[in-house]
């Protein structure tokens, strides 16, 4: 018993030492990204507001097939050729191949359809967006599709075993945000042989000024007005070793990643993180504080 308390004092402890070493490094966000159709292309900005389900216009909208099975980057390599604009109407699709394709998205679906579809383990509701859309991505990916958007009354539970009930996302792998620190990245690229960028791990939030992996730490933190808590290592995949321009597959940057970042067998790269409250706004520039 004696033993188990102190094994519990010294955790705490270094929970602490952990945290009060983070808050003397002066630590801001570099750069915000969202990325509206899940496994397509990012958009940078300077400034970001927060809704309910995280960063707004953030993995609203998803390419599903016809049984509402997510089409990723995992099966469909070159989704990440997709690039997406935002504009003041809507988004707007483009390939970086194929300068022909330019598809026009509105931020509210056209149609009242209602569709189940299935993201991992987990089943919601979305609203197919536009049937002469789901035409042109049908012929794109040679298979029928529907371009789908999560409505604003949809709850996806986040797991309860990391955050709090009611905390919910939309279109995610399964945490509201993602936050990788520049150091990080600068750690790895120092290791391979040919440096990668940010977006091969298509984080949310990028922060600097810290060690690399300093983000690793389970804690609370603010950025401006708005609160948020890292809870959990991500752990990484195949999308990782797809070259953003051409879609090739090749081994890193994974194979570099098992040699210092495996924790429980898995690729470990990132903070999964979920803000505490919405209706607020980031900026670019921004203090971390912890």
């Amino acid at each position: 018993m004696i033993g188990v308390c102190i094994l519990e004092l010294v955790n705490h402890l270094e929970d602490n030492f952990s945290i009060n070493f983070m808050c003397m490094q002066k630590l801001s966000l570099s750069q915000i990204y969202i990325y509206p159709i899940k496994s397509m292309g990012a958009i940078s900005l300077k400034e970001c507001k927060l809704d309910r389900f995280g960063l707004l216009h953030d993995r609203r909208w998803m390419v599903v097939d016809t049984d509402g099975n997510f089409l990723t980057q995992r099966q469909h390599a070159e989704m990440c050729l997709f690039e997406v604009n935002q504009l003041d109407d809507g988004l707007q699709i483009l390939h970086k191949k194929q300068s022909h394709i330019d598809i026009k998205v509105p931020f509210e679906p056209l149609t009242q359809k209602s569709i189940e579809v299935t993201v991992w383990n987990d089943k919601c509701k979305a609203i197919i967006v536009d049937e002469n859309i789901d035409k042109q991505l049908s012929s794109i990916f040679k298979q029928p599709v529907h371009l789908v958007k999560m409505p604003e009354s949809e709850i996806r539970q986040v797991d309860t075993s990391y955050t709090p009930q009611g905390t919910i996302t939309a279109f995610t792998d399964g945490f509201p945000l993602l936050m990788i620190s520049q150091e990080s990245l600068d750690l790895l690229n120092s290791k391979l042989e040919k440096p990668v960028g940010m977006l091969r791990f298509r984080p949310n939030l990028v922060i600097t000024g810290g060690d690399a992996h300093v983000e690793d730490q389970k804690a609370k933190f603010t950025i401006d007005s708005c609160v948020f808590e890292g809870v959990k290592p991500c752990s990484r995949c195949v999308v990782t070793t797809i070259e953003p321009n051409t879609a090739i597959k090749r081994p890193e940057p994974l194979r570099t990643l098992t040699q210092y970042r495996i924790q429980d067998g898995k690729v470990m790269f990132g903070m999964n993180v979920f803000h505490h409250h919405s209706n607020c706004s980031i900026k670019v520039g921004s203090s971390i504080n912890y």
